[in-house]
């Protein structure tokens, strides 16, 4: 498409240099939008002719400085005549590209990855928690750290990130950061959330994920048994903190929620389920799903023990908890004093409600992951394939049913 296109050389007057020169400049009027560049020559104003567009005379100066101007609008010309073959509209934009090789912006990986760190922190406390943050700004770091000792430099534009990016990125973080399968795999995935990033925005093209797998091997989420629960609850605290880290982590036990939830608990939260009994009624933290969770008579006692707490008064909580870091110090110090030998923290409260208190007791399935609020289904089958206890329970009944069902078959030898 043909577009109409003027050449003027003129001198900007108001740039005179030192030496009192004024430097001429080049003028292209493209279907009136104008492209004004330096032509990088200086002359004495009386010797410019602004009706001719160049510089008066025959010396050789004039000669020089004419003969550059020549050249540059024959390259304007060129340009035009370039664009005509490639079939490439004609306009201020597409000309500059051709005439004086500018490229569209180059994107940097490390400016789109902030950017993406800095809405999740402006999100804080409504769609992501503290620690999805930390882990991206971790991930960040790490994808910095790699660049650097892989290819020296601080950033890298997105146009070179390709397969073997990625997979020197995972060799990286499994050798050098020394991180263990899950961990590597998940640092990549945060990574790929920013590429698909890229995608979505057409600054790429083609995913360089295209053909990388990889695979979070399952990991045995720890859990107290109904022994350690109760060896837990039966022991006598001297100390108030450690008492109300106990009690707090019992109601997790029963009740399968996890810290930021139970953080978040008001008495709004709780209200009458369809039995006419007590539930627990929020919206999980991580998933934004509903969980509807039966309060249970423990769980049920604890919130009523602690109804009056100055903590709950002031602050509209169901439960005075403490942040995350102590209650998980303080469950180390429970776990020493109950004789329990394991590697305490607040999480464990939710497995242990998944796989003790509920599939271990014959709850289906499909309810416990109502409860949990997971999504998938799968997510709370990592539960049930742990209960070796459940499984022994349940083929035991089997065996009584055909103990009396199933005629007995004689066992004397065929010879």
């Amino acid at each position: 498409m043909s577009a109409t296109i003027s050449i003027l050389f003129y001198l900007k007057r108001a740039k005179v240099n030192s030496q009192g020169l004024t430097p001429i400049f080049q003028r292209i009027t493209i279907d009136g939008k104008r492209l004004d560049n330096s032509t990088g020559k200086y002359i004495d104003p009386t010797k410019w002719s602004p009706v001719l567009s160049k510089m008066k005379g025959v010396s050789e100066e004039a000669r020089t400085i004419n003969g550059h101007l020549e050249n540059l609008k024959a390259l304007v010309l060129k340009s035009e005549s370039n664009l005509l073959k490639k079939d490439i509209p004609i306009n201020d934009e597409t000309f500059k590209n051709e005439m004086f090789g500018t490229k569209e912006r180059r994107r940097m990986l490390v400016p789109i990855f902030e950017e993406h760190n800095r809405k999740i922190k402006e999100l804080l406390g409504t769609e992501y928690a503290p620690g999805t943050l930390e882990r991206y700004r971790t991930s960040l770091k790490h994808t910095q750290d790699f660049i650097f000792w892989k290819y020296k430099i601080s950033d890298i534009n997105i146009d070179n990130i390709d397969h073997a990016f990625i997979t020197e990125y995972e060799f990286y973080l499994r050798s050098v950061r020394k991180c263990n399968n899950n961990t590597a795999v998940k640092y990549v995935k945060n990574f790929h959330k920013v590429i698909n990033i890229c995608l979505a925005n057409g600054w790429l093209i083609k995913d360089p994920f295209a053909n990388y797998k990889s695979k979070i091997k399952e990991v045995i989420r720890e859990y107290l048994s109904t022994e350690e629960i109760e060896t837990m609850m039966n022991k006598k605290f001297v100390s108030n903190r450690l008492e109300i880290v106990r009690d707090i982590f019992v109601f997790s036990c029963f009740t399968g929620l996890a810290y930021i939830d139970v953080k978040q608990l008001t008495p709004n939260h709780i209200s009458f389920g369809i039995d006419g009994d007590k539930w627990i009624f929020k919206n999980r933290q991580k998933t934004d799903t509903a969980s509807k969770i039966p309060l249970l008579p423990i769980a049920l006692s604890i919130v009523n023990k602690y109804a009056s707490h100055p903590i709950c008064l002031n602050e509209d909580r169901l439960l005075p908890i403490l942040s995350n870091q102590k209650m998980n110090a303080y469950l180390k110090e429970i776990a020493d004093v109950c004789g329990i030998n394991k590697e305490l923290t607040f999480h464990i409260a939710r497995h242990t409600f998944a796989t003790t208190v509920t599939l271990s007791n014959g709850v289906p399935i499909e309810t416990v992951s109502k409860m949990l609020g997971h999504t998938n289904l799968k997510t709370t089958q990592h539960y049930a394939k742990i209960l070796d206890i459940k499984i022994s329970n349940d083929m035991m009944l089997l065996k009584e049913k055909f103990k009396i069902n199933t005629p007995i078959i004689e066992t004397k030898s065929i010879s």
